[in-house]
Formats: structure tokens, C-alpha cells, sequence
């Protein structure tokens, strides 16, 4: 009997499923939360816009002169090279802009911030955000609550105090904010003295260490009881700080001895507060576990749903720590995790874009942060597939056939195999060879005892073998 498949049929191309379809997906019925909704008189998001507009104006300007300025083609910001402020760039700045260099430099560090512009090594570019400045007002917020959330760095801290003095205030200050929200209205200093020094108390007793029992060797003597340590060092000069800090963020307004919140500071706290419900409330509940083992949970999961468990999970955990566990359960030899680290990327956003870039240079990754990155600069996502090279689709193309075969099934293997951009079987096997992928012998072989026509699993079972034995 003779295959009705010609060994050279074309494969049909159909656009590349998400990795995350690969495994079965289950079907949840779960009650959807309905959108939480900010307090009573809270400005709308356009008119918050506009107030974040007004506070970063002037770290706009400084960016889009920077743009011009420092961007490809221009001149550079120092005569090294580098893309940093140097004296002679902040002067040049001035001149132009009709500032003081000063303010120049105060402009800077906040456009820094705020992520309207971005320093890589020699070269300072535009951030997505002063792209989408104009037309996007979810971008400006974005741009102000990552300002608001660096307020510690706006302003130098007071002299003569422990950095781990500084570091209490600012673990303390949430609940400086919260308790402002809750007032709705102007809080006298002492009033808010009064709370921090308790939290700062709180977090002094928490670090305190305990005697649980004698030591072997010694006599069983009952500890004396260890009272909390005091709060020795005067707080008024760092919560002015905090305060005059924040302040010049647009969080809050401080003068005539009280605090009140702006609008914009209680949209930023309810914020806050609702990630910190979300994550309370994770779906599936793996909030508390690793990123592999997170990710491993999400795998059976529908995308929309392990969106929202990624977003728990990074919720739970500073961005910063959240991306380097995801990029390194990405460099692991479970392909499926791989492709799933980087949906979670996407969740994080920009402030995954530097760790992303580094990946460009790690060849196991590079396909998928150069998907990353064309996504995030704004390419349509069924497009980003435009930015790699035949090399490294045929490359990603295997490395998605692994996880299937590891963790899908026959069917969606088949399909799978329709994605391939080669026009021919025998091309296909070709360029799969010649790839080097590491995994390339059990896809070839997964996919021969997939395929229905003889003629076919024999032609891919034979390079299989050639692969396995170099020829």
C-alpha cells in the first residue's frame, strides 16, 4: 500500500499557537471578581492622566531633548561614550532648554524614574512611556506610580542617620500612606509621628532574637524577659523627609504642620492595596511557591487564567527578585516552562526590559526575548515572528515541539507541525538538522510515531537516526 501523502507535500501554515495552549486546557468555571472600583472621589483615569502629566511635564521635556539629543545619531552624553548626565551634556541641556543645570539634572533623575527614558550602556533611548505619552493615559499613570514608588530616591535622605534607620522609614511609610488615605483629609505631624515611631517599634521587636531553650552544656536558667528596643534616635527629621519626598512626587501636600493626601496619592494607595488583595487571592494558589514550580501550576491552566495567577504571583513579591526567578526557571531544560516565563514577562511589562535584553545574548533564549522585546516596542504580536531569523524560528519551532511532546499530545504535536515556516518535509528535516537544537532527536522521533502516514514517520525517523549518530 502506498501513502496518498506525497513525501514533499507542502505543509500547510497556520499562525504559531501560544505555548501556554500546548498541554490540554481545563475547562474552570470560577465566579469572576468583578473589577474593584477606587474610592468614592476618585478622579477619573483621564483627569488622573492629566494631573501625572502636569507632575513629570517637566521630566518630559528633559526626555524628548534627550531623545533628540542623545538618541542614534546624535551627539553622545559624555566624551567616553556613555549615555550619563555628564557636566557638559547637563549644560548644553540648560542651554537649550533655558533651565539651570540643576533643574536639568533634578528633571533627569525623575524622567529616569518614571521610565521616559532609558540608559543601556553607551546609549540613552526614549522609554515606551514618552512613546505613548500623548495617546495612552494607562502608560502615564504607569510612569507616575513608578516615580511615586522610588519617592525614597527624590530627595537626599537627612545626614548623620543609619542607612538601616532610613531603611525602617521606608518599610514603615505604607502605613504612614494608608492611614493618610483613611483620613480623607489633613493629618497633624504628631499624629503621623506617632505611627511611624509604633511601626518602627514593630519592626525593631520583629528582628529581635528569641532564647527558645538552654544550650547544651549550659544550666537551665529562664531567660529574663527582653524588652522591646526603643526607638533611640529622634524620627521627626526622617518623616519630614519622607514627607517633603513625597511631596515633591505628587503624592501628598505637606505644609503648615499636616499632611494630605492628593488625589493622585490615594488613587496610588488604593493600588497598591488592591495588588495586595489580588494577591491574597490567587487563583490557583501558588503564590507561595517558586517560579518553577508557580509556572508548572499555570501550565494546565487557560491563558486568561494564568494571567491572573501570574499577576498574584508577581504581586506577592518585588518586581525585581519576580523577573530573575522567571528568567532563570526560563534557562531550565523544560521548554514548556520556558515559553511560560516568558508569558509571565509579559505581565510584568517594562520593568523586565533590561533582564530581557540580557537574554538576547544566551542562545536558548534569544527567540524568545527578541519576541519579548518586538512585542513590547509595540509590534503587533502576530507580526513579532518578523524579527527572527530562519535560524532562530526553526530553533524556537523545535524548542515548542519539545514541550508539546513532553507535556501535549499526538494531535496537537500534528498540528504543531504545521507551523513550521518551511515550505517542504524534506526542508523542514533539513533545517531542524542543522539547527543543533539539543532536544532535536526525541521531537523527531515524537513526531514519526505521531504521524499517521508511513511514508512520512519513516523519512523523519531516518533523520532522527542521522542526527543521533552525526551523519
Amino acid at each position: 500500500m502506498t501513502s496518498r501523502i506525497p513525501r514533499d507535500s507542502r505543509l500547510r501554515l497556520v499562525r504559531p499557537r501560544p505555548l501556554a495552549a500546548a498541554p490540554a486546557a481545563i475547562e474552570q468555571r470560577r465566579v469572576r471578581r468583578p473589577a474593584p472600583r477606587p474610592p468614592e472621589g476618585t478622579p477619573a483615569p483621564a483627569e488622573l492622566a492629566g494631573m501625572a502629566r502636569s507632575v513629570l511635564a517637566a521630566a518630559a521635556r528633559v526626555a524628548r531633548w534627550a531623545d533628540r539629543a542623545l538618541g542614534p545619531g546624535g551627539d553622545s552624553a559624555t566624551a567616553d561614550g556613555k549615555a550619563t548626565l555628564s557636566d557638559v551634556t547637563a549644560r548644553r541641556a540648560a542651554d537649550a532648554l533655558g533651565l539651570t543645570v540643576g533643574q536639568v539634572r533634578a528633571d533627569w533623575d525623575t524622567a529616569r524614574l518614571a521610565g521616559l527614558i532609558e540608559v543601556h550602556g553607551d546609549s540613552a533611548r526614549p522609554g515606551w512611556r514618552l512613546r505613548a505619552w500623548d495617546r495612552d493615559d494607562s502608560a502615564v499613570l504607569r510612569g507616575w506610580v513608578a516615580l511615586c514608588d522610588a519617592w525614597s530616591l527624590a530627595c537626599p535622605e537627612p545626614e548623620d542617620y543609619e542607612p538601616a534607620a532610613v531603611a525602617e522609614v521606608v518599610t514603615a511609610m505604607p502605613q504612614v500612606l494608608s492611614f493618610l488615605q483613611l483620613s480623607a483629609g489633613p493629618v497633624p505631624v504628631p499624629q503621623l509621628l506617632d505611627l511611624l515611631e509604633q511601626r518602627v517599634t514593630e519592626l525593631r521587636t520583629e528582628r529581635c532574637e528569641v532564647d527558645y531553650g538552654p544550650r547544651p552544656g549550659t544550666p537551665a536558667v529562664a531567660p529574663e524577659p527582653r524588652p522591646a528596643p526603643a526607638v533611640d534616635a529622634p524620627l521627626r527629621p526622617l518623616l519630614d523627609w519622607a514627607l517633603c519626598a513625597l511631596a515633591s512626587v505628587g503624592a501628598l501636600t505637606y505644609g503648615d504642620g499636616q499632611a494630605t493626601l492628593t488625589p493622585l496619592g490615594s488613587w496610588a494607595v488604593w493600588v497598591k492595596l488592591e495588588q495586595i488583595c489580588v494577591a491574597a487571592q490567587s487563583p490557583a494558589g501558588n503564590i507561595e511557591q517558586g517560579a518553577e514550580d508557580m509556572l508548572r501550576g499555570c501550565a494546565r491552566l487557560r491563558p486568561a487564567a494564568a494571567r491572573a495567577e501570574y499577576r498574584a504571583w508577581l504581586a506577592a513579591r518585588p518586581v525585581g527578585s519576580a523577573v530573575t526567578e522567571l528568567i532563570a526557571a526560563a534557562r531550565g531544560e523544560d521548554a514548556l516552562l520556558r515559553g511560560l516565563a516568558f508569558e509571565a514577562l509579559r505581565v510584568v511589562g517594562a520593568p523586565a526590559e533590561p533582564e530581557v535584553r540580557a537574554a538576547l545574548d544566551e542562545p536558548t533564549l534569544r527567540p524568545y526575548a527578541l519576541l519579548w522585546l518586538a512585542e513590547h516596542d509595540g509590534m503587533d504580536p502576530e507580526d513579532a515572528h518578523e524579527v527572527l531569523t530562519r535560524e532562530e524560528a526553526t530553533w524556537l519551532w523545535v524548542d515548542t515541539a519539545a514541550a508539546v511532546a513532553d507535556h501535549g499530545e499526538a494531535p496537537l504535536l500534528l498540528r504543531h507541525l504545521e507551523t513550521a515556516v518551511q515550505p517542504t518535509v524534506p526542508a523542514l528535516l533539513d533545517e531542524v538538522r542543522a539547527v543543533g537544537h539539543p532536544r532535536t532527536v526525541q521531537v523527531l522521533v515524537a513526531l514519526a510515531a505521531a504521524h499517521p502516514d508511513p511514508a512520512f514517520a519513516k523519512a523523519v525517523r531516518r533523520a532522527a537516526f542521522q542526527v543521533h549518530t552525526g551523519g
